[in-house]
């Protein structure tokens, strides 16, 4: 088979596991060094009334880091278009996989679940030799979300550390862009840690500039955040505001950051073209497989979800994204990496493309390439699939209450022309409960109607809850 998915999976059916937090803690996890990760004087150590301000311990903000993944990985069941097993770190209930299965006409799916309380998925596979076993010597490709340590050292690893750090791939592309017209990479500034961040981030909001401020490695937009000057200085200043952002868990605590140059868009509105994501496999031959071009949605710096199909991205934009996109692609498959990547962009008032960070790894936009070519398989060419992977809930649910919610809203978005495909759906308990779900159609104004649906029936369900008391 051609293209993409031989590269991907030879066209056979696979075994997805859901192993996100894995790949997170080996860029996220803290040192044992209280000392140097504690908040206040700028992470040095502090009184003992700064450390109680400092908040959460390194081993409660990994609990919770490990929850958060957790439910991410639901997003599991789109690695690849028809899935033959599936393996989840939390607790997801059968009738989830059934409804995909009948939407997406897939055969029987084995499913293990619920296997990583706590634990990330190699330490859980570790205590479960039975499981680790099946997924060792079983006759499908066993996908993950990406490259991890317990998998063994190698090039493909090492290309993973190398290009996953955001000044090593913003080297990248600097190296690459003068052979390409209509990409622009933004100016970046090291600094060695929050102390010299600190004087950075203060002289540039003197000259009235706006930064994004990164840590060297995050995910979904954890680990960068855009600072004006005015928000610097309402904050008290630099060293403030550094600190309040760690306490927040917007950055890691410790450790270089990066200060970049903002790329501004220009005023927001209708047919904006701000957030784009490239995305292709490497094939283990080496060669690069383009995927498509997506249109991302992204709150300040939090990527919210992503729309592909024909005539999202116009047709400009999308090649040259997809150029640039091939020759990074290359550039990763030289030193090692194998499998799934992106590259995303953003764009600037002259619509030229600005790339700020490589994903070696699968992606949430990844599962909404992945849907849109199954829908096509089966039901024929031309979807749109948009995926909103945290939709806000009005009130904290049980999967089970849950499944009926969206249950009774399905045939309402098939009366818009909507297919309903629900993903991650183990954090309506959450404090701020929230659900994942993709929707397909033919058309953006069709998942545009069944969106703003959907949003409405989330929220009702605060005041349904209230009327109850």
């Amino acid at each position: 088979m051609d293209g993409w998915v031989g590269a991907w999976t030879g066209g056979r059916r696979a075994v997805h596991v859901g192993n996100v937090a894995d790949f997170n803690e080996q860029f996220l996890l803290e040192p044992s060094s209280e000392k140097r990760f504690t908040v206040g004087r700028l992470w040095a150590g502090g009184s003992a009334t700064e450390r109680r301000a400092a908040g959460p311990s390194a081993t409660e903000r990994r609990a919770d880091r490990l929850r958060r993944a957790h439910h991410y990985a639901g997003l599991a069941v789109g690695y690849s278009p028809e899935p033959a097993a599936l393996v989840l770190p939390a607790e997801v209930d059968r009738a989830w996989i059934d409804w995909l299965a009948r939407e997406l006409d897939w055969g029987p799916v084995e499913l293990f679940n619920g296997i990583a309380p706590g634990t990330t998925v190699a330490e859980a596979l570790a205590a479960r030799p039975a499981l680790a076993e099946r997924l060792a010597t079983g006759p499908e490709p066993v996908l993950f979300w990406g490259r991890t340590p317990d998998r063994g050292e190698g090039p493909e690893l090492a290309a993973v550390r190398r290009y996953e750090a955001k000044d090593a791939a913003h080297g990248l592309f600097t190296a690459l862009a003068q052979d390409h017209p209509g990409v622009r990479v933004p100016r970046q500034e090291p600094a060695d840690g929050p102390r010299a961040a600190a004087r950075l981030l203060a002289a540039r909001a003197a000259r009235g500039r706006v930064t994004v401020l990164k840590s060297r490695h995050g995910v979904g937009g954890y680990g960068t955040v855009v600072i004006t000057p005015e928000e610097l200085a309402a904050a008290g200043g630099a060293r403030a505001l550094l600190r309040r952002l760690v306490r927040e868990d917007v950055l890691p605590p410790g450790g270089p950051l990066l200060l970049e140059e903002y790329v501004d868009g220009g005023p927001a509105g209708t047919g904006r073209l701000r957030d784009l994501t490239f995305d292709a496999v490497i094939g283990a031959d080496g060669r690069v497989h383009p995927v498509g071009v997506g249109e991302m949605a992204v709150d300040r710096t939090s990527y919210q979800g992503v729309t592909v199909g024909p005539g999202v991205v116009p047709p400009g934009a999308a090649a040259t994204a997809e150029r640039f996109g091939l020759a990074v692609g290359e550039r990763l498959a030289e030193a090692g990496h194998r499998g799934w990547y992106d590259v995303d962009f953003v764009t600037d008032r002259e619509r030229r493309l600005a790339p700020t960070e490589a994903n070696l790894r699968l992606t949430g936009p990844a599962i909404a390439f992945v849907l849109r070519h199954r829908l096509d398989e089966v039901r024929g060419p031309g979807h749109l699939v948009r995926t909103l992977d945290a939709m806000p809930l009005g009130a904290r649910l049980s999967q089970e209450a849950l499944h009926g919610h969206l249950d009774r809203l399905r045939p309402a978005c098939a009366r818009f022309g909507a297919t309903l495909l629900p993903l991650i759906v183990t954090a309506g308990r959450e404090p701020e409960p929230t659900v994942g779900l993709a929707l397909a159609a033919r058309s953006v104004e069709a998942l545009d109607a069944a969106q703003a649906l959907l949003g409405a029936a989330h929220h009702g369900l605060g005041r349904m809850f209230e009327a109850l008391r």
